[in-house]
């Protein structure tokens, strides 16, 4: 069983505590490995090492840090397979969606590289003579990158990537749960003598801890920080000390509305998709349904049919499984909790409801309840399982309406074949991101931000870029011999 260590100033190091976290398979649930309980010392120490070397990387050109970012990616592309094995490993994922999150951040890193070119500023006039004005983007500095358990190679390579490339050194802390894929790319990290000493930090152990250790340093430029909305609102607590940015992608409650005017079919298959992708456990994931009651028994019947033809196994033994296990026994007694409390409330279950005859694992069955009320609290709290409620409307005005109902603003998606219709809804839904009869997920190009309690800023394309950087504005007053 394997014993990581931190790695701080480009060396592997013991942590200052001498306390161990159990990294456990859901699928088997079995111990696969040992990470340390950091410490803030240990935290000082990471961002030290950042803090000293922020200044050289800021100053290397552009162009080779971009080569840099680059390389990572080719990098992690040569050990595709390890990677993909250790995140269906650690995290449960299904072949298909592990080795499309290890493609998607070899994809990220190469993307993010070709900014290194194109962080621009700016030159505007002056309302002075002999004088212009000129503005720099620079980078924030040091960053303090949370990464959640349940896409971590991808959204290391989200904050991994942004950082290097616009010139920030990073202190990064993987899930307590699933840090076995960020391990081996801090292997990746150590064998390249291009990236100098202390631009990349790794600091395992609690939320509580290193998460609240890194939010309140004084000598963090921004926190990075990707999870719930209670872990999002203590990283917020603690950046206030100093005034520290913080750049937050938080919960979701999508709502997916399903018109008469939809193509079944299609609704339907993407539902699923986007239901059970990750095990339902993704902040993106369509997580309640408002469909036309013209149609809404046809669309249940379509999803039940999607969902008795899913496989539920260890993905790692066996590569057909469509649905693995959710990540620990905590989250499979809160689906299962959320489940029970919505039938004794007076919901349906068309579809699973249950977990399923496995001796080991936390495996639930994905689900379809049915005749749910909107202010239940299976339609208004995060699921983050294999569970979807299907809820039915009259007019698209109530769609919408129900749809807006709710403390989170992340991801959403409509299903019509009407352009009037679509256009509407995507008008008048206030949400982050909106899918118009397609899975949810973004593209590395776009925009993945959330309103209200989602979050605070964004990743992903130009402006998730601009996030890691900071304005200054020079005032240039010249001579000028001719007046």
């Amino acid at each position: 069983m394997k014993e990581h260590q931190l790695y701080i100033n480009g060396e592997y190091t013991e942590s200052t505590g001498n306390e161990w976290i159990d990294i456990m398979n859901p699928a088997t649930e079995e111990v696969i490995s040992k990470t340390p309980k950091g410490t803030k010392e240990d935290v000082d120490r990471a961002v030290q090492a950042a803090l000293d070397a922020q200044k050289g990387w800021e100053l290397t050109p552009n162009i080779e840090r971009g080569k840099i970012v680059r390389q990572l990616g080719d990098r992690i592309e040569e050990n595709r397979a390890t990677f993909i094995d250790l995140l269906q490993e650690e995290q449960g994922k299904d072949y298909e969606l592990a080795s499309g999150e290890v493609d998607l951040a070899i994809d990220y890193f190469r993307y993010m590289s070709e900014w290194a070119r194109r962080i621009e500023g700016e030159i505007v006039p002056s309302d002075r003579a002999n004088e212009n004005i000129f503005i720099y983007k620079k980078p924030i500095g040091v960053v303090g990158g949370i990464v959640p358990w349940n896409f971590p190679v991808f959204i290391l390579a989200r904050k991994v990537a942004t950082a290097l490339v616009t010139g920030c050194t990073i202190v990064l802390k993987p899930s307590q749960q699933t840090p076995n894929t960020a391990m081996e790319f801090t292997k990746i990290i150590h064998s390249m003598d291009e990236i100098p000493k202390g631009v990349y930090n790794v600091v395992t152990g609690t939320g509580s801890e290193i998460g609240n250790a890194l939010a309140s340093h004084k000598h963090v430029h921004m926190i990075s920080m990707t999870g719930s909305v209670p872990a999002g609102t203590k990283v917020m607590e603690a950046a206030a000390q100093n005034i520290t940015k913080v750049n937050l992608e938080l919960g979701g409650k999508a709502p997916a509305i399903v018109t008469a005017n939809a193509d079944l079919d299609v609704a339907a298959e993407n539902i699923t998709i986007s239901r059970l992708a990750n095990n339902g456990q993704a902040c993106t994931n369509a997580e309640r349904v408002y469909v036309h009651e013209s149609v809404a028994d046809k669309l249940i019947e379509k999803l039940r049919h999607r969902f008795e033809s899913l496989t539920i196994g260890d993905p790692r033994e066996n590569k057909e499984a469509d649905v693995g296990p959710l990540v620990s026994q905590d989250r499979l007694e809160e689906v299962e909790q959320m489940v029970k409390e919505a039938l004794n409330a007076g919901a349906k279950v068309e579809f699973g409801g249950e977990r399923p005859d496995h001796e080991k694992g936390f495996f639930f069955k994905p689900t379809i309840l049915t005749n749910v009320e909107h202010d239940m609290a299976i339609m208004q709290e995060e699921i983050f399982g294999p569970v979807i409620p299907v809820a039915t409307f009259k007019t698209l005005d109530e769609a919408i309406e129900k749809g807006n109902d709710t403390e989170y603003g992340l991801s959403s998606s409509v299903y019509t074949e009407n352009m009037h219709e679509a256009m509407r809804v995507v008008n008048e839904l206030k949400f982050g991101e909106t899918f118009v009869n397609r899975e949810n997920f973004e593209a590395v190009q776009g925009y993945h931000a959330g309103m209200r309690k989602s979050g605070l800023g964004g990743a992903d394309g130009k402006h998730g870029m601009e996030d890691f950087l900071v304005t200054q504005v020079v005032y240039m007053q010249y001579k000028n011999d001719k007046q």
